[in-house]
C-alpha cells in the first residue's frame, strides 16, 4: 500500500468505528423481523431503502428478492463483488434481548443478518470515496442461502457475475474468537446431496412374516449397507458423509408395513467422490430391493457444489488481513463438511470465502449457528467492514 492508499483506507477505517452504533442498529433491526428462504420481500425492501439513502442506484428482484448495487470508480481498473445473504431460519428466538424476533418460529440464527449490516456499512462508507476508485465494486445482497436450489444459482444466472473479475465472501464465526479472521485455500466446505428412498413392499399380519414383503427389515438392510459406502468404497484419504436422518415405516406393533421411507444425505469434497457415493446407493438399492423382490423409488437431489476458495485469491485474502488485523489474529479456516451455496460465485469467478469471529467471553455468544440461542459480539460487524475494504483497498484504491 502506498502512502496516499494508507491514508484513504485509515479513513475508511476511522468511518467504520464511527459508524458502529448505526450498523448495530441495523443488523438488530433485521434480527427483530427475520424472513425465511424465498420470502424476504421486506428485508428486500429494507435493504434497498438503505442503499438509495446513500446514493446508490439498486437493481432488485434478481433470482427471486435479490439485490445488486455497483459503485463505479472515476477511473478504470477491476471490477469486483462482494456478497451478503439475508435470509433466515425456521427456528423460534429463545434468547432473552431487546433485539429477539418478532416473528414466531423464525429467527436469524446464522448471522446473516450480521452479514447484511456489515455490507450496507461498506456500501455507505466506501461510496464516498467513489473519486478515488479505480474501477467498480458490486454490492451482492442475496436471498435464499439456507434452502436448496439457494439464491446464489439464481442471481448468477442473471448474469450479476458477467464482467466481474474477482468475488468475496464473509460468514460470521461462533467457534472463532472476536478480533480473529478466518482464511483457507482449497475445498473448505463440503458439497450437499439430499436423498429420499420409499421402499414398496407388501404389508400383511405380523404373526405371517411369509406372507409379505417386509419393508421395514428392507430398510434396515439397505440403511446398514449404506453405512459401509465410505468405509469400502471411497478412497480413505478423500473425505465423505452418508448420514439417514429419517427412518419411517409402519403405525402398529402387529402389522408388517407395506412401504418404509429413508431420507439422508450425503457431504463430500471431490467431485468424483461425489458421483461414486451416487452410484453406490444406487447400486445398494438395486441390489437389496431385488433380492428381496421389493421396488423402490428414488428421489436424489444434487445440491451446492463444493466450496473451493482459489489460491492466490485466499493467499492474497491472509496477507491483506494480516495487515488490517495483525499477523496473529489471522487464523486457518479449517475445512468442514457445512454446505453454503457462496460455492456457485466461486465456481463462476476467482474469489474466496473467510470467517470472521464473533465469540467473546460472554457464553451468550457461544451457541453454535442455528441454535436457537445463537448471538455474536457485534463487533464483528466493524471487523468484517475492514476485511471487505482491506481487499477493495488492494484491488481498487
Amino acid at each position: 500500500m502506498s502512502t496516499v492508499d494508507n491514508k484513504i483506507i485509515h479513513s475508511i477505517f476511522k468511518e467504520f468505528d464511527a459508524n458502529f452504533e448505526e450498523v448495530k442498529d441495523w443488523r438488530r433491526y433485521m434480527h427483530q423481523h427475520p424472513e425465511l428462504s424465498f420470502k424476504e420481500e421486506k428485508t428486500a425492501k429494507y435493504i434497498e431503502e438503505k442503499l438509495k439513502s446513500f446514493g446508490l442506484d439498486v437493481q432488485k428482484n434478481i433470482g427471486g428478492h435479490g439485490l445488486i448495487s455497483v459503485l463505479e470508480g472515476t477511473q478504470p481498473g477491476k471490477k469486483i463483488a462482494l456478497r451478503a445473504d439475508f435470509d433466515a431460519l425456521p427456528i423460534e428466538d429463545e434468547k432473552e434481548t431487546a433485539y429477539k424476533s418478532t416473528n414466531p418460529g423464525v429467527m436469524h440464527a446464522c448471522g446473516h443478518d450480521g452479514h447484511t449490516a456489515a455490507l450496507l456499512g461498506v456500501a455507505k462508507v466506501v461510496s464516498r470515496y467513489k473519486e478515488n476508485l479505480k474501477g467498480s465494486i458490486v454490492f451482492v445482497f442475496q436471498p435464499a442461502e439456507e434452502t436448496p436450489p439457494g439464491g446464489a444459482k439464481f442471481m448468477i444466472e442473471e448474469g450479476i457475475l458477467d464482467d466481474v473479475d474477482y468475488v468475496f465472501g464473509a460468514h460470521l464465526a461462533s467457534d472463532i474468537p472476536i478480533g480473529k479472521v478466518g482464511v483457507g485455500a482449497g475445498y473448505q466446505m463440503a458439497a450437499v446431496d439430499k436423498f429420499a428412498i420409499d421402499i414398496k413392499g407388501h404389508g400383511g399380519h405380523g404373526a405371517r412374516p411369509h406372507d409379505t414383503t417386509d419393508s421395514l427389515v428392507i430398510g434396515t438392510s439397505i440403511v446398514e449397507a449404506l453405512q459401509k459406502i465410505v468405509s469400502r468404497q471411497i478412497d480413505p484419504l478423500k473425505s465423505a458423509v452418508v448420514t439417514i436422518g429419517v427412518f419411517q415405516a409402519g403405525n402398529a406393533f402387529n402389522v408388517i408395513p407395506d412401504t418404509a421411507r429413508i431420507e439422508g444425505t450425503v457431504r463430500s469434497f471431490d467431485p468424483e467422490v461425489r458421483d461414486k457415493v451416487e452410484t453406490e446407493i444406487r447400486s445398494i438399492l438395486d441390489g437389496i430391493t431385488s433380492a428381496f423382490h421389493a421396488a423402490y423409488e428414488l428421489d436424489y437431489l444434487r445440491g451446492y457444489p463444493a466450496l473451493f476458495n482459489h489460491l492466490e485469491e485466499t493467499d492474497l485474502a491472509r496477507d491483506l488481513f494480516k495487515k488490517a488485523f495483525e499477523h496473529e489474529n489471522v487464523v486457518e479456516f479449517s475445512p468442514a463438511m457445512g454446505a453454503e451455496d457462496f460455492s456457485y460465485f466461486l465456481e463462476a469467478k476467482p474469489g474466496t470465502y473467510f470467517r470472521v469471529g464473533s465469540r467473546n467471553e460472554d457464553v451468550a455468544t457461544h451457541y453454535p449457528h442455528h441454535h436457537p440461542r445463537f448471538d455474536i459480539d457485534e463487533r464483528a460487524l466493524v471487523n468484517t467492514e475492514k476485511a471487505f475494504a482491506a481487499i477493495i483497498n488492494h484491488y481498487l484504491l
